[in-house]
């Protein structure tokens, strides 16, 4: 018998999906063919990679289960945003081994940074879903600001990392690591004090 989706089973399985998506990640590192120190160090583009990836992947997550908390019901939107979501971040895998086997080349940071872009993209999604449709007493006005304004600025400023990238491409890939920084409290900053 199919029992009813609730924001419980859907927040589950949003977990295994992430965790998959971090194997998946880690699948691709390879050791060096040589067995020194040096080698390893040359590999910095793909360790690199991995590590920033790993923490996105890490920071989303934490991010949408800070979003779930607000879900009362599982309805039909919510899931379709909640895929929306999860396949957005399941691109994650292919552009960082693409970036990483190029070492960092103007087109795959460009990429990579564009999967950003859409990750941030379905989240602003969630957040209408989950926090603009909640009543004023649950969320504060300023709290709904405060979000709504970090997710578009952040969304913002990928869309310009993937055109930079083009370019300079580590100026793009920085610029990814820098709007990751304002994501690793899930809570919106100064969410504290608006309640």
């Amino acid at each position: 018998m199919l029992r009813a989706a609730t924001p419980e089973r859907l927040s589950a399985f949003s977990d295994a999906v992430f965790a998959v998506l971090i194997t998946v990640l880690v699948l691709d590192l390879r050791p060096p063919e040589l067995p020194t120190y040096q080698a390893l160090l040359l590999l910095w583009p793909r360790w690199l990679s991995y590590a920033v990836s790993y923490v996105f992947i890490a920071i989303v997550w934490a991010n949408h289960h800070h979003l779930m908390r607000y879900a009362t019901t599982a309805t039909p939107r919510l899931m379709w945003f909640t895929f929306a979501h999860l396949f957005s971040v399941s691109l994650l895998p292919l552009s960082t081994a693409w970036m990483a086997v190029s070492e960092l080349a103007p087109q795959p940071v460009s990429f990579y940074a564009a999967v950003f872009f859409l990750v941030n993209a379905t989240y602003i999604f969630l957040i209408r879903e989950l926090i603009d449709r909640r009543p004023v007493h649950d969320v504060p006005p300023k709290v709904r600001r405060i979000m709504r304004v970090r997710s578009i600025a952040t969304l913002c400023l990928f869309g310009a990392a993937a055109v930079l990238a083009l370019k300079y491409p580590r100026v793009g890939l920085g610029t990814c690591v820098c709007c990751l920084v304002v994501y690793l409290k899930p809570e919106a900053p100064g969410a504290e004090n608006a309640r």
